[in-house]
């Protein structure tokens, strides 16, 4: 929970490389050409080759798109590529068997792998489920030694929402389900004795995808023979920056749990685009891996309290996790206004950014002010709730006036931040907040603190500033500052942490309020003090992101190079991501594979560009049926392929409008979300 261990696995055989155990964190991704075209397929694997990808997935749709993958791969080893090749089945035995001769890894999806039916809503008595699976079993079986014959390995690969209607029947769309659909299949695979498996837990939400991995990695740990390799993705994730921002969010969340030995990015963009992504996000953690070694792996023991346990809201006090990995939970905060917003408690997280130029250098500070809170948009825009000034010495606090006098009705989301306790209380009468920076062995004072009271208007903040201290310091110090405003009865408070490790620090930082019944607000800052602008998405999105997905955190705070606007959309991507506050259209969107038969980046694109006002709606745009009704398990509407420039409509999931013409789906698509009564117009 406090520090960076990866997870030991058992090393699985991929063709030239392996995965798993001590083994650097892999980097996969998918071809979107069709399989049965060569040239176009070997063209776009040698494409990804070059850009470094490390294992390349091809869909499998048929027998003969599987008889195919033999000349791809010779294609492609008399070209001297010899990457990986692995083979991607849906409900397909029989092009599995085939595949499983021409590829050094196989993925099943336990969801359809046999299944007889799908989304019957059947109700299934206990012999019928147990004569499903053994049915399941009789198809599995073949591959399984098929697989063990040609020295090829397996993906038990489950996705939230394309679960068989047996599991459904007894879990529901749930990660309960998609955890013993793969237990299912990896305990045939152990009775068999096949044991060259992986899994994976894919799903486009993310906080589903989180909590299924964890789930999965304590049931099998404790039933299966091996700690296996688990491959990594949140499926779906889009495109743009929102699709790298949710991928960096799901897979950098379990990557700090020590948990992932190969990943892919799924963006609905030209595959190759997808590789930089995957390395960006795995870079902190193989060069953890090279500087520890063997250090760096926790070996395989149960780390976590039984799950009975984790369902109180005091699950911090006997020393387990300060919040439910398996499901979601905010952290109990209490509630209070700032400048007329609520913050803590359940209203939605806020957004604060800082204004980079200096307070001396006046008309420039004012207009990045001014740029960042955007006052002429409405409240519910895209935009900071509060923006920070820095204050260093008491003729900023002159200037502070003259700032607040220039901004007008603006004026009252501006905080402002310092290290100077002389100025705090000066501070918190003019301004909503005031963060104090604090600093190991710096003296506040008794008096400074019992000079703090509720009766001036702004919020205090304390902020440590924290670098090589150990987590439990700052943790300590703000618990003990907490004590100490209870006691004095002091309301408005909030805490927060500046640090490169984050997600660590604020857990403990949690664990040691709870533990102590404290309830103030959390604000999760980061600093992405890199200029690399990937680099800088990517580590704050895992840095704060999992956090929020956690339950934890009241305010989301970036201290970044990047642009204004980049700052404030990069906190609201985050939030969105972490399903803690809605601000815009959710598009869930699959990268396309060889079974789209039609211009995705493109369908998407006409989608997002009419419907993106639309808050809080969330929109399937899906390549075909396998990632149509069952993938996009959550979306409110649904654009589906359905053959060649053909388009199914779903709400929910079910199919409303069938095979219409890829020219008139979208007018349709909004058709539909005005019948439903879904439609605002755009302002």
């Amino acid at each position: 929970m406090y520090q960076y261990r990866r997870r030991l696995t058992r090393e699985v055989t991929f063709g030239t490389i392996k995965l798993g155990g001590y083994q650097p964190i892999r980097v996969e991704s998918m071809t979107n050409t069709h399989t049965m075209d060569t040239t176009a397929t070997v063209v776009q694997c040698r494409r990804l080759y070059e850009a470094g990808c490390e294992i390349i997935r091809l869909t499998v749709p048929t027998e003969k798109d599987a008889e195919n993958l033999r000349n791809i791969r010779n294609q492609l080893r008399s070209d001297g590529i010899d990457i990986p090749l692995v083979a991607d089945i849906h409900f397909s035995a029989r092009a599995a068997l085939k595949a499983v001769e021409f590829v050094e890894n196989i993925r099943i999806n336990p969801g359809n792998y046999a299944a007889r039916q799908k989304f019957s809503n059947t109700e299934y008595t206990d012999e019928e489920y147990f004569q499903e699976l053994e049915h399941v079993q009789l198809e599995f079986l073949p591959l399984i030694e098929k697989a063990r014959q040609n020295g090829v390995s397996m993906r038990i690969g489950t996705n939230h929402g394309s679960l068989s209607d047996r599991t459904v029947s007894r879990y529901g769309n749930s990660p309960e389900g998609m955890v013993e659909a793969a237990l299912e299949f990896a305990r045939i695979c152990e009775d068999a004795g096949y044991n060259d498996i992986l899994f994976s837990m894919k799903s486009s939400n993310v906080r589903v995808m989180i909590q299924a991995y964890r789930l999965l990695v304590e049931k099998a740990d404790a039933e299966l023979h091996y700690a296996y390799p688990l491959h990594l993705g949140v499926t779906e994730a889009g495109d743009g920056d929102e699709g790298r921002v949710k991928s960096a969010m799901g897979i950098g969340a379990l990557l700090e749990d020590g948990l992932g030995d190969t990943i892919r990015v799924s963006l609905t963009e030209d595959p190759v685009h997808e590789v930089p992504v995957g390395f960006a996000i795995v870079k902190k953690y193989n060069d953890f891996h090279l500087v520890k070694g063997d250090k760096g792996h926790l070996p395989l023991k149960h780390v976590i309290e039984s799950r009975n346990q984790l369902e109180t809201r005091n699950i911090s006090r006997d020393g387990s996790p300060p919040f439910n990995p398996f499901s979601y939970q905010r952290r109990v905060s209490r509630q209070f206004s700032i400048a007329g917003f609520e913050v803590g408690g359940d209203s939605t997280p806020k957004v604060e950014t800082e204004v980079h130029t200096p307070l001396n250098e006046f008309d420039t500070a004012l207009r990045e002010a001014l740029h960042r809170l955007a006052p002429e948009k409405p409240l519910d825009a895209i935009r900071s709730e509060f923006t920070s000034v820095r204050i260093n010495t008491s003729e900023d606090l002159v200037l502070l006036d003259k700032f607040l006098l220039k901004l007008g009705d603006a004026g009252r989301h501006i905080v402002a931040s310092t290290r100077d306790v002389s100025l705090v209380v000066a501070l918190l009468d003019k301004v909503s907040k005031v963060r104090l920076d604090i600093i190991e062995g710096e003296q506040l004072g008794n008096d400074f603190l019992k000079n703090l009271d509720n009766d001036r208007p702004g919020v205090l903040e304390f902020c440590f500033m924290h670098e090589n201290s150990g987590l439990s310091v700052p943790a300590e110090v703000l618990a003990y500052l907490g004590d100490k405003l209870r006691k004095q009865g002091v309301q408005r408070v909030m805490f927060s942490i500046d640090t490169t490790d984050t997600v660590f620090a604020y857990r403990k930082l949690a664990q040691t309020f709870n533990s102590q019944s404290l309830d103030y607000p959390f604000i999760i800052r980061f600093r992405g003090d890199t200029s690399d602008r990937l680099g800088c998405l990517i580590s704050c999105s895992v840095q704060t992101g999992t956090l929020f997905c956690d339950g934890i955190g009241d305010m989301i705070a970036l201290h970044t190079k990047l642009a204004e606007d980049d700052e404030v959309n990069l906190g609201f991507n985050i939030l969105q991501g972490a399903r803690t506050r809605m601000s815009k259209t959710e598009f869930i969107s699959c990268p396309g594979c060889g079974r789209t038969y039609f211009d995705l980046e493109k369908a998407t694109a006409a989608v997002k560009q009419q419907t993106s006002h639309l808050k809080g709606l969330k929109i399937g745009i899906m390549g075909c049926v396998v990632n149509g009704p069952g993938e996009m398990a959550d979306a409110d509407f649904g654009y589906v392929g359905a053959g060649k420039n053909r388009i199914s409509l779903y709400v929910g999931r079910e199919c409303v409008e069938e095979n219409i013409s890829e020219q008139d789906a979208v007018n349709r698509l909004i058709d539909l979300i005005k019948e439903r009564g879904k439609w605002v117009e755009q302002v």
